[in-house]
């Protein structure tokens, strides 16, 4: 049980960004409904045709297409040169929505609320089967809505939607653009380059803690190249953070943990999901060992976390806290060893 750290519940607005931020990206049908969606709520219509969804999410592609040509990962889609035929003037608007409900709703649909880690855990619509079913947006949807103007989760949408497609235009992958929230502004900031530092020389200072153990499943991990069960260097929060946490230092020690390949990227592995607040727990005590022990890691971190342990434990609260409203899902190995640490 965490002892020093407490859970929080993110919002619906936190929900709803996480989704824009940090969604898969292989298209930017995402961004389209997003913005479809934010334009009937706004108008309070619970129950709307998926053909009308279909003509205004076709307009968010096209008018997209004008301005950058680059709308997926792919060079092949067949939906987008519809909408291409539709700017050139060769496809009327009744066959574009047709294209729309066929080709464009095949699966942004379903894959809307899926976030690293799976599924979110409040959905903003359903939809009812089959190409023209009608699509309910819920309760929680409208009270999102209330609670923050539209028009400015449409330019967030815009504002992350422009960087995607310029992340695809450059041929950059999206991890190499970094997005900040500002609170203040209520807006999604100008992008620069998330360069991610070597961090692997890490290794030898870690598993004095560690003691040749996976931080969180403590099976017997290495540290010697070429070892089969050659450790991770892993970012307990992870390192896709940097977009919207900028100012913290996410590649400083307290952040770093050994982790086995497994827990690490493995089946129902950890990958971009925050660890439990039992696991945050373990990491304190692992940087208060190296504080306390006089480790020669001891300045560094105390620099970046805090000189007094009440300093630490708050740091830690706070940066979990920034990571679940930006990530939501949680995640802990589903096999664990004894405590070696």
């Amino acid at each position: 049980m965490a002892k020093n750290f407490v859970s929080i519940t993110p919002t619906l607005e936190d929900y709803w960004r996480s989704i824009i931020l940090f969604g898969r990206n292989t298209a930017s049908y995402k961004f389209a409904l997003a913005s479809s969606l934010l334009h009937f709520g706004s108008k309070q219509n619970e129950e709307i045709k998926s053909q009308d969804i279909a003509s205004i999410f076709s307009q968010h592609i096209c008018d997209h297409l004008k301005v950058n040509d680059k709308q997926a990962v792919s060079t092949s889609n067949s939906y987008l040169d519809k909408c291409r035929e539709y700017n050139a003037g060769t496809l009327d608007k009744d066959n574009l929505i047709n294209a729309t409900l066929s080709d464009g709703f095949r699966y942004v649909f379903d894959a809307f609320h899926n976030i690293p880690g799976g599924n979110l855990p409040v959905t903003f619509y359903s939809r009812a089967p089959g190409k023209n079913g009608v699509v309910t947006l819920h309760n929680d949807f409208f009270k999102l809505i209330e609670n923050t103007n539209p028009t400015d989760f449409l330019k967030e949408n815009e504002a992350r939607w422009s960087l995607v497609e310029t992340a695809w235009k450059l041929n950059l992958s999206e991890n190499l653009i970094s997005l900040n929230y500002d609170n203040e502004t209520q807006m999604i900031m100008e992008p620069d380059k998330l360069r991610r530092r070597n961090i692997t020389s890490a290794r030898d200072a870690l598993n004095g803690y560690q003691k040749g153990h996976c931080f969180y499943c403590f099976s017997n991990i290495s540290i010697t190249s070429g070892d089969e069960r050659l450790a991770d260097v892993d970012h307990f929060l992870p390192h896709v953070l940097g977009k919207t946490l900028s100012e913290i230092n996410l590649d400083g020690v307290w952040n770093l943990v050994l982790a086995c390949q497994h827990c690490n990227r493995g089946t129902a592995g950890k990958f971009e999901q925050i660890p439990t607040l039992e696991l945050l727990e373990r990491l304190h005590a692992r940087n208060n060992f190296f504080i306390d022990s006089h480790h020669p890691l001891r300045e560094t971190l105390m620099a970046q976390t805090g000189k007094k342990e009440k300093d630490r434990i708050s740091f830690l609260q706070n940066v979990y806290n920034l990571s679940i409203t930006k990530m939501i899902n949680t995640w802990e190995p589903a096999l664990v060893r004894a405590p070696r640490f």
